[in-house]
């Protein structure tokens, strides 16, 4: 067994995001209120607090306005209103048509919210929790569960620093710390390591639908003062994805002369030929994109996947010694196309939770209760379990009758009933499931990158700064390493290789055999590859901490 330092908290977050970040705040606040001494810490894989921190990002603040009432006082970096919101119908690769205002779903209005950078706002939130006396580690990736004698969690185990590709340790190895907690809270965004393994092993999402995702995909462009417009929204339905999947286009106009553009691409498409990296070039060559991005320049790229299953396939997200919240859940209100302001919530809820079983166990003398029973029905009855409840029907329906017809019900359902049509739809497909073989379709011709307006994916990926120790154990994990060239290949024309958008996959054909070429050192860690592979033969791993992208603002 190795030997292992450790550390012991009242509550140790994993994750320095939205949800993470708040819960840790809120609680603070509620032990200074109290006077009372609580120890709390939060960490986080990435090199620094925002540097794996990636979404569109229009937020609305209402959780925030619960967090720090005088947000705007205390500089927090939201600058930039919403001054036009736009939504445009893509017939073509040349035609569009500007949906009126009032057939717009109204959860998909936005004025009121901000354009922001989301890891811009992470870094504040770090500061505050810090200046409250929360300890945040940055640079350490959450490994491995670890459980008491009962099978409750009693904490998490931090990666190993220093061990080579074949496992063995280097010079200078260190053996990951032993975090040990009262209650731990995972909040390690979409598709999260340890979040996933939780809902496996404590059945949290026995009876719900699948959880269903999209992978987003986003660029940063710096442009000429003349083309800055500062709070304008545009958001995109129909071409380039069409009947081939579901989703949709954003393009947001930050201040200091920048935009962001990005496409999302919904995980059940059935094509294994489709390329959601080679769409989302395609996407930026129509004449409403591109006229935004006319002599502007590219500066940042990156990808990740949303949990957009709703209230149909949100876990429980209580369990023996912990809570599960936000995007590792899965708590995006999919009608408004956002999850900050909802994961946020859940971080807020959580801590008032937890600080009450802390106060409990400190005046009682009893020890901890294993599982906060009633941090889900919190939840459920809080704004977020009303607006998670009132969108329940915006992804199933959308899947079931597609992006017109599933259009058309939304906008009956959110503009004229609030959410409230005594109707119920569910997706009890899983995403990897919904992938055909690739003899029922043929493969989309996609332009070579012009250089200006689309780029080739090596190009994208020196964009993110990604960085990865190269001899360090892969931490993108075949459970059956003959799958992807023996079955993948065979019936699916081997899909990783079209999928990731990163370029971490390849089938490379040599003289006398076809191999599997897995360019961990790419790996955007978007998780795409651990939910769309069509046998579930990958599992997605925390490479050693600080590994992975470098984000600057997105």
């Amino acid at each position: 067994m190795t030997d292992r330092e450790e550390m012991a908290f009242d509550v140790v977050v994993v994750g320095a995001g939205p949800a993470g970040l708040s819960m840790a705040c809120r609680i603070m606040q509620n032990a200074q209120a109290d006077n009372s001494n609580i120890s709390v810490c939060v960490v986080e894989k990435g090199s620094e607090v925002g540097a794996h921190i990636f979404s569109g990002a229009v937020v609305e603040t209402t959780a925030l306005d619960e967090l720090f009432p005088d947000w705007q006082a205390m500089g927090a970096p939201l600058n930039t209103k919403v001054t036009t919101d736009e939504v445009f119908w893509l017939g073509s690769e040349k035609t569009h048509r500007m949906i009126p205002n009032w057939m717009v779903p109204k959860s998909l209005h936005n004025e009121g919210n901000y354009v922001i950078s989301l890891g811009n706002l992470c870094r504040w939130l770090a500061e505050q929790a810090e200046s409250l006396g929360v300890e945040v580690f940055p640079g350490f990736s959450a490994a491995e569960l670890a459980f008491d004698a009962e099978g409750a969690i009693e904490g998490i185990i931090t990666g190993d620093m220093g061990r080579s590709a074949d496992g063995n340790e280097k010079d200078g190895f260190m053996p990951g710390m032993l975090l040990k907690a009262k209650y731990t809270v995972f909040a390690e965004g979409c598709r999260g390591h340890l979040g996933k393994q939780l809902i496996t092993q404590f059945a949290l999402d026995k009876e719900q639908s699948p959880q269903h995702y999209g992978l987003g995909i986003k660029e940063l462009w710096d442009l000429p003062t003349s083309q800055s417009k500062p709070g304008a929204v545009v958001h995109t339905a129909g071409w380039p994805l069409g009947e081939d999947a579901g989703g949709g286009g954003f393009l947001y106009h930050l201040e200091n002369n920048q935009l962001v553009v990005g496409l999302i691409v919904d995980l059940n498409y059935k094509n294994p030929y489709l390329s959601p990296y080679d769409e989302f070039q395609r996407f930026k060559h129509h004449p409403v994109i591109a006229a935004h991005l006319k002599g502007a320049k590219r500066v940042s790229y990156g990808a990740r996947a949303i949990a957009k299953g709703g209230i149909s396939s949100l876990p429980k997200m209580s369990f023996p010694g912990g809570l599960i919240l936000g995007c590792d859940a899965g708590t995006l209100n999919p009608a408004k196309i956002k999850g900050t302001h909802t994961a946020m919530k859940s971080g807020l809820i959580a801590a008032d939770t937890v600080f009450a079983a802390l106060q409990q166990e400190a005046t009682s003398g009893s020890s901890r209760p294993k599982q906060l029973v009633d941090f889900d029905q919190q939840i459920r009855d809080s704004w977020l379990g009303e607006e998670l409840q009132q969108a329940r029907n915006f992804v199933p329906v959308m899947h079931k009758l597609g992006t017109f017809w599933g259009g058309a019900y939304n906008w009956l359902d959110q503009s004229v009933f609030s959410g409230r049509l005594p109707f119920r739809f569910y997706d009890n497909k899983p995403d990897h499931a919904c992938t055909e073989p690739a003899e029922q379709h043929t493969a989309p011709t996609y332009p070579k990158p012009d250089g200006v307006l689309s780029f080739d994916k090596l190009s994208s990926v020196f964009l993110s700064n990604t960085n990865h120790e190269e001899d360090q154990p892969c931490h993108l994990h075949l459970n059956d390493p003959d799958i992807p060239i023996q079955q993948n290949l065979r019936i699916f024309a081997e899909p990783a290789q079209r999928y990731c958008p990163a370029g971490v996959y390849e089938v490379v054909e040599g003289q006398s055999e076809t191999t599997f070429q897995i360019n961990a050192q790419n790996c955007l860690h978007c998780k795409t590859c651990d939910i769309k592979d069509p046998a579930q033969n990958i599992t997605w791993m925390t490479p050693e901490g600080a590994g992975g992208p470098n984000y600057p603002n997105m």
